[in-house]
């Protein structure tokens, strides 16, 4: 097992096995909890660290972030995480002005950037002051173990993370309007394809929702914040699947207040056009639906969705 756990560091770090890894046993906190701490030589190569009785974690890093790999075991060396897997960037790790003896955090806090270690903690402890939560019964029967193997890479003030963050999100958010452009593009396109096929003309509202008037109704559009009742039968424009209609609710017609978002905006912009009586076919782009995500396994990611809808009436 010890072997195999230092391999694994060493294949979590993308380096080679720290050398004399093997022969390092674990140091034990206060606490209880176990670890060996490792960090590059200047050829590069991981050699085993000892925490220096004058070594104070927290003492000039309280209030800044620890970017942290993790991959956290059971005692059988099973996989429970791996944050490398999951996301290609560290994680930020807050480190507070007090830790919880036994918990993750004091933990992490003997890593500097470049260091990397493996933690052992009895799975009682650090699920009662970490997670908050009980042992889950497959770790208590895999030894009542939690290994975490971990590797911290910079160490930024508050400051700067929350600017990072910024800076991620404003690059995710571009991506995802860049990627929006893309599918709408391809979404009209089967639109059009399917109202050509079907000899149908079709009104757009200014948002992108395609609308085809069947039966016209009386009076005026409901207007923003009134709630709208509504009868209608969904299904996937590419293959004419039903995912869901009033029809299997007893009929009951569905209610829900105008343009505030309770409904997808493909939604809110159709019922806005149709009067009280009014019969429609909505067709409704991907991205004005459930997008990328999709919605259970009737819907998936990048749909175009068909409505027939019945605005019954509104207050």
């Amino acid at each position: 097992m010890q072997h195999f756990l230092l391999g694994a560091l060493a294949a979590l770090l993308g380096l080679a096995r720290p050398a004399q890894a093997q022969d390092q046993p674990f140091a034990r906190l206060p606490s209880g909890t176990e670890y060996r701490l490792f960090r590059a030589d200047a050829t590069g190569k991981y050699q085993p660290r000892a925490l220096a009785p004058t070594d104070a974690p927290y003492a000039s890093r309280v209030g800044q972030v620890l970017t942290v790999f993790m991959e956290f075991r059971t005692g059988r060396d099973s996989v429970l995480m791996s944050s490398r897997r999951m996301q290609p960037t560290a994680q930020p790790v807050a480190l507070p002005l007090q830790t919880t003896p036994g918990g993750l955090e004091e933990a992490l806090g003997l890593l500097l950037p470049g260091d990397s270690a493996v933690f052992r903690f009895p799975a009682d402890t650090v699920f009662t002051k970490t997670f908050r939560q009980p042992v889950p019964p497959f770790i208590k029967r895999s030894g009542n173990t939690l290994t975490v193997l971990a590797s911290a890479r910079e160490l930024l003030t508050m400051e700067q993370m929350q600017a990072r963050q910024k800076q991620l999100q404003a690059e995710m958010e571009k991506k995802a309007a860049q990627l929006a452009v893309a599918q709408t593009g391809k979404d009209n396109a089967l639109i059009l394809a399917y109202l050509k096929k079907n000899h149908a003309t079709a009104k757009k509202t200014a948002g992108g929702t395609y609308y085809i008037i069947k039966k016209a109704g009386t009076g005026l559009p409901p207007k923003k914040g009134q709630t709208v009742r509504v009868l209608y039968r969904g299904t996937v424009l590419s293959t004419g699947k039903e995912f869901d209609s009033t029809a299997k609710r007893n009929n009951d017609p569905f209610s829900f207040a105008l343009g505030v978002g309770q409904v997808i905006p493909g939604w809110d912009q159709g019922i806005a056009m149709l009067t009280k009586g009014s019969k429609a076919v909505l067709l409704i782009p991907s991205t004005l639906a459930y997008g990328a995500r999709g919605a259970g396994a009737d819907i998936p990611p990048n749909t175009v969705l068909r409505f027939e809808v019945e605005l019954l009436d509104f207050k």
